[in-house]
């Protein structure tokens, strides 16, 4: 008689979607191994987002998420280009009351760390994950589930999961190729410690636990992104120009520093306070930005995608990490003991109907928002502002629509498909029947 069974799972990729996943996985069961190409799992990078979508899988998999030393989210601004007075603002102090779960802002390698110890620590529900560095794929046998490693070694699982980044192997094993493009604007990124900025008399933008926008209201390619971390320690500044006035295409984090000089140079008409944070920017490093076209699917064989293997998308919605943490869910709840059944080609087939729809909508939404702040989600509920103007108004990304979504209602909706068995709950693909969107009022169907 079928039935859940414990399943021995390969994760290529040991990131914060490797992590998350290989957590998820563990919670639910199953026997998990980390490979890791290099020689310690980490993360580069300074901050990462974690809107409400993401951080209740945190909650949901038992993280101690103080552990993080996040910075708690209370507001979305957006500033003007050359004054700094607010052009938008979004208010997020009634976020957690309303959605259940708070909107943090983390350092990578924070987040990482408080990850890895729920990963593959003895405590907790679940068998410990198994990490292995030094374990580079070099390819995967997508029916038999067999990983072959540039350093000679083997390894047959029942399922494989690639969450190995933008330069993903396993997406080239089951016939992914990308097509993609350069973006139109390149990035450096640099951090700004706020004890230096408050000691030279700057302002101090960790006070405002707020995620800073200076321009993109004007659908150029100019603008800085603020996000504080570390507990307000950190001020993380990512820096966006045309592509014409620096091309980092075929650089890559973790080089030399680039000068100070350089991330100065695109901006002589900015905002001078936050020109004077960047002037003692450190750690000044280009983060290439490529515009990838959907993906045809998610899965073949015995082998899925996650995270950016799967979905590559523009930063400009703060949902990178939040798509991984969410695919990592999904599969979570597809391999527990309520969904389960034994038959795994099923539950990759619902995982694929279930996370490609929804990474692809805010995929194209943060293209969107490369260039137009306002299509930026919090942002393109700001009507009121004098310089709102979205692509289309019933396409845009909102909170509501982030938020409000239940994977597992969308996941029994979907086996309950594949089960040819009614689904009687007040909700459509996720949404609650009755929710007031962009596009329209989600009805019941007849």
């Amino acid at each position: 008689m079928a039935g859940w069974k414990q399943l021995d799972i390969g994760v290529i990729g040991g990131g914060i979607g490797g992590l998350s996943v290989a957590l998820a996985l563990r919670r639910s069961g199953h026997l998990v191994t980390i490979y890791e190409r290099a020689d310690f799992a980490g993360e580069v990078g300074a901050s990462v987002s974690c809107a409400a979508n993401g951080t209740r899988w945190l909650y949901e998999w038992g993280v101690d998420v103080s552990k993080g030393d996040p910075v708690l989210l209370k507001q979305l601004i957006n500033r003007d280009w050359k004054t700094g007075e607010p052009v938008s603002v979004y208010d997020l102090k009634d976020y957690e009351s309303k959605w259940g779960y708070a909107y943090f802002m983390f350092h990578r390698q924070y987040m990482h760390a408080m990850l890895m110890e729920c990963a593959v620590g003895k405590e907790g529900e679940g068998r410990a994950a198994r990490l292995l560095v030094n374990h580079a794929c070099e390819s995967v046998d997508s029916e038999t589930g067999t990983i072959t490693f540039k350093n000679g070694v083997k390894a047959i699982h029942d399922l494989v999961i690639g969450a190995d980044g933008i330069g993903s192997v396993v997406r080239k094993a089951i016939d992914i190729h990308p097509v993609k493009k350069p973006a139109d604007s390149s990035c450096l990124h640099a951090n700004v410690m706020t004890e230096d900025a408050v000691r030279l008399g700057l302002v101090d933008y960790s006070q405002h636990d707020a995620l800073e926008y200076w321009g993109g209201q004007e659908g150029k390619w100019d603008k800085i992104v603020l996000s504080p971390c570390n507990g307000g320690k950190l001020l993380s500044y990512y820096c966006f120009f045309p592509r014409e006035m620096g091309d980092y295409i075929n650089q890559s984090w973790g080089g030399q520093d680039r000068p100070v000089e350089e991330l100065l140079a695109p901006y002589p008409n900015l905002d001078a306070q936050v020109k004077a944070h960047l002037a003692i920017g450190i750690e000044v490093q280009p983060w290439r930005l490529w515009v990838h076209e959907p993906y045809p699917y998610l899965t073949k064989g015995k082998v899925c995608l996650l995270g950016d293997a799967g979905h590559p998308m523009m930063p400009h919605q703060s949902q990178g990490a939040c798509m991984a943490i969410e695919d990592a869910g999904a599969l979570g709840v597809l391999f527990n003991k309520q969904y389960f059944n034994g038959d795994i080609e099923e539950s990759l087939a619902v995982y694929n109907s279930v996370r490609l729809p929804r990474a692809t909508r805010v995929q194209a939404a943060a293209a969107r928002a490369a260039y137009n702040i306002n299509e930026r989600i919090g942002f393109s509920d700001n009507k009121h502002t004098a310089t709102y103007k979205v692509e289309n108004e019933k396409a845009k990304l909102t909170i509501e629509e982030m938020n409000a979504y239940d994977m597992f209602m969308d996941i029994e909706e979907q086996l309950a498909a594949a089960r040819n068995v009614p689904f009687t709950r007040n909700f459509i693909k996720g949404m609650p029947v009755g929710l007031d969107l962009p596009s329209g009022v989600i009805q019941a169907s007849l």
